[in-house]
């Protein structure tokens, strides 16, 4: 009779839980904060540099670097090889919550969109899946972002950042922060947030990409929907999702950084593009792509990679189901 009462219970707690949140498995977050805390903290110094380059106007406040070579031995010279790590707490914290949230939201999404059905999702509906993603987690983590590129853009040795008016110089994240909305308010904690949500066309893009080249694989291969693939595999899906949407998508990066930059003041996206298209033409738009993908080729492989080895199982066959749904 106890184990009947027992058994009704948790039945009855089961049934409790709101029928969305029965599809959230903390796995995926667990998984995505270590693929993306561990890329970071390799391949920071490569994300700084695409961030200078992409701000890099001609202003006489910086630097004014003459590609990336130059770059790097500008940096090391004035500012020591620390200085190619400037920004790197609030980048580890902003991508380690950015790649948890993203698949936590994005497998739970997908989870919910196929439930009841045998079949997987197509293209379409992996799109919307991953840009429904992308802006849940772009509105929780842009205030980490505005953080990591300040930082990354406070220029030459610390006597010289005393020049800087002190709502403009950080002694570290959480300082940053502070000031920041001190002075700003939230609208300054916000700042690029429009570019970053033209930017979920990218992570869409990408993550379509990534599952439509994961199922041809298994397809090729005729390979069990449920199991995992190898290394290689997920490695190559992940490079070539992440060039095909960075080839279409880059400039949002661009207006997004130099939004951020506490060392310029444009009014807005119209007047980041206005100013960029008359002063720089369309090359303005591509500053940094260099630096841009020789960072996140190496920096997509890590996080797939490690989100694909520590994830449960089950997402595979989800993912990789030979059924498919019509869009």
């Amino acid at each position: 009779m106890k184990a009947i009462t027992a058994s009704s219970g948790a039945a009855s707690s089961a049934s409790s839980v709101p029928k969305f949140l029965s599809h959230v498995k903390y796995e995926h977050l667990i998984a995505g904060i270590a693929g993306g805390v561990v890329s970071t903290l390799v391949l920071h110094p490569l994300d700084l540099l695409k961030i200078r380059l992409a701000v890099n106007d001609g202003q006489k406040v910086r630097p004014n670097y003459q590609g990336l070579v130059n770059t790097i031995t500008t940096i090391a010279k004035h500012e020591g090889v620390k200085g190619l790590y400037r920004g790197v707490t609030p980048n580890c914290w902003g991508a380690g919550i950015s790649w948890g949230f993203y698949f936590l939201f994005y497998n739970t999404i997908k989870s919910n969109m196929t439930e009841g059905t045998s079949t997987t999702l197509g293209p379409a509906r992996h799109i919307l899946a991953a840009a429904e993603a992308g802006i849940l987690t772009t509105t929780i983590t842009n205030p980490i972002w505005v953080v990591k590129t300040r930082m990354c853009l406070q220029y030459g040795t610390i006597a010289e950042m005393q020049n800087l008016p002190p709502s403009k110089r950080y002694s570290g994240m959480v300082d940053a922060l502070r000031k920041v909305y001190k002075f700003e308010g939230v609208p300054g904690l916000y700042r690029g947030y429009v570019p970053g949500i033209l930017g979920v066309s990218h992570g869409a893009l990408q993550f379509m990409a990534y599952e439509e080249l994961k199922r041809y694989y298994v397809d090729k291969h005729n390979l069990e929907s449920d199991g995992k693939l190898g290394t290689m595999a997920y490695l190559t899906c992940a490079a070539l999702s992440k060039l095909f949407a960075a080839s279409i998508t880059y400039p949002y990066q661009v207006l997004r950084a130099r939004l951020q930059d506490q060392h310029s003041s444009y009014n807005g996206v119209i007047d980041v593009i206005r100013k960029t298209w008359r002063f720089e033409r369309l090359g303005g738009f591509y500053k940094g792509l260099g630096a841009y993908l020789i960072h996140v080729t190496p920096n997509i492989c890590i996080v797939f990679l490690i989100y694909e080895k520590l994830s449960p199982t089950t997402t595979q066959s989800k993912s990789f189901n030979r059924g498919y749904v019509e869009e």
